[in-house]
């Protein structure tokens, strides 16, 4: 039998599994910004079924804001049968809208999420926190009294091999922590032919502190626990670039092209953490490496199946014994109710970007805490003020 293209579309799944669907409680979606990462977040929501199986949830994108009327109709229509506007505060104060994400530039973080804070909505928001720290200390007094569940979009935790790093060293695989090298590698400020586009402008929170710092931040302490003290320095490829909107126009740089931190943990261990964008040969390249009394670990982002491991406790005798660097199969082994497409299937991006989001929908839907949540923003923002700080005065800074 030939099943046409309109015949498969009028299949029906059984009636059961119909009353099931309509009985699941569902969180109606507003996302503010609609650029490269407001269309990541809009992914994951809308594949979070495929995912994971028997979700008692569901989500369903209503809202979208964009920052011109023109865009806001294309991000509507791109979406299909959402609301769209150009201001926050119809999504931020919109008693239909249940989950607030914050994806628009630095700047236009702290407003909105100071609106959705006292309205009292789940806010997901993506790093960085705020533009700066005065802004991040404004949301931290607006938290007071906050009853919803919050989240930072630091995905790159949310990979199984970051997740296993984490799980062995709690366990103490690693013994004491001694040292560790964290380094997010970019090259895509190399030449001096590249625009100046927001990420590259004091204005807006640019700089390599927000945009790759922060997750290099994150993942170090992730695993490593709290900075106690820092000592940094920045570097401003180029003094001028092109315009972004003129090309032929140059214009100041004001904002860093990368940063180098030493710095010691509040456990005692010391190591370096450092961002840039003027890596050559690199393209989105988180390294993390721990050092410990008891075994060792890698991460890689460019090789997110594995994780490195190194038991130090391994003998070494005979002939080397078992002694050396294991390559654990971390792949998509994810806890249930995650199993989509399998687990030993090659990861990549944006499935840590899923998983980050399921874990705040989990949180949402069960009353509970998310982590990392916007206090941790906070930590990440003060730990950024203090490599800014540090780059500045030359001294050693706490966070």
């Amino acid at each position: 039998m030939v099943v046409t293209a309109a015949a498969w579309v009028r299949c029906e799944p059984p009636r059961t599994g119909l009353i099931w669907v309509a009985f699941l409680k569902t969180y109606n979606v507003g996302i503010i910004g609609f650029g490269f990462i407001g269309k990541v977040h809009a992914f994951a929501h809308v594949n979070l079924p495929f995912f994971f199986a028997d979700l008692p949830f569901r989500t369903r994108l209503t809202h979208v804001c964009c920052s011109r009327p023109e865009s806001a109709a294309a991000a509507a229509a791109f979406l299909g049968g959402v609301q769209a506007t150009c201001e926050a505060r119809e999504i931020t104060e919109n008693p239909a809208v249940d989950l607030v994400h914050i994806c628009t530039p630095n700047h236009l973080h702290a407003e909105a999420l100071i609106s959705a804070l006292a309205h009292g909505k789940h806010i997901y928001c993506d790093k960085p926190l705020t533009a700066t720290l005065a802004e991040a200390l404004q949301v931290e007094a607006a938290l007071v009294g906050y009853r919803g569940t919050t989240q930072m979009t630091f995905q790159n935790r949310f990979f199984p091999s970051a997740l296993r790093a984490r799980q062995l060293i709690r366990d103490g695989r690693l013994g004491d922590i001694l040292e560790l090298r964290v380094a997010f590698l970019h090259a895509s400020n190399v030449t001096p032919s590249a625009p100046l586009k927001w990420k590259l402008t004091a204005a807006a929170g640019g700089g390599v502190i927000a945009d790759l710092g922060s997750h290099a931040l994150d993942i170090a302490t992730f695993l490593a626990g709290d900075i106690a003290e820092l000592t940094a320095l920045t570097k401003i490829a180029y003094p001028e670039r092109p315009s972004a909107a003129e090309p032929t126009r140059r214009v100041p740089v004001d904002a860093e092209d990368s940063m180098t931190a030493i710095v010691r943990l509040a456990s005692g261990a010391v190591g370096t953490i450092a961002a840039t964008k003027l890596a050559l040969g690199s393209e989105d390249e988180l390294r993390a490496d721990v050092y410990g009394t008891r075994g060792a670990l890698r991460f890689n982002s460019m090789d997110p199946h594995h994780l490195e491991f190194y038991d130090g406790t391994a003998p070494d005798q005979p002939l080397g014994g078992t002694r050396g660097w294991t390559h654990i199969d971390c792949g998509q082994r994810y806890a249930a109710p995650a199993g989509f497409p399998a687990p030993k299937v090659s990861i990549g991006w944006l499935r840590a970007h899923v998983q980050c989001l399921y874990e705040f929908v989990a949180a949402v839907h069960a009353g509970r805490a998310a982590e990392p949540d916007l206090a941790h923003g906070v930590a990440i923002q003060r730990a950024m003020e203090a490599v800014r700080r540090s780059a500045l005065s030359g001294r050693w800074e706490r966070p």
